[in-house]
């Protein structure tokens, strides 16, 4: 295997795991938006349903976002 490869996917990887993120943070403000109440509020009142839906969006994103990363590396 070529190293330009390997430092290719590599690379291709890392923009993934920072594009990932970015959804992420941009899922949440959304999530928090829409919400007629204050998500971080909530969670910092330990606010158990809350914390799930959040949880279940950042791992929706995941897989999406991670799935789509997995094929490009193919």
């Amino acid at each position: 295997m070529e190293f330009g490869i390997v430092v290719a996917n590599f690379v291709y990887a890392i923009f993934g795991v920072i594009l990932t993120l970015i959804f992420m943070l941009l899922g949440f403000k959304l999530f928090d938006r829409v919400t007629p109440f204050d998500t971080s509020k909530q969670l910092s009142e330990n606010n158990t349903a809350v914390g799930i839906v959040v949880g279940s969006i950042f791992i929706g994103l995941g897989i999406a976002v991670g799935l789509v990363i997995g094929m490009g590396l193919n």
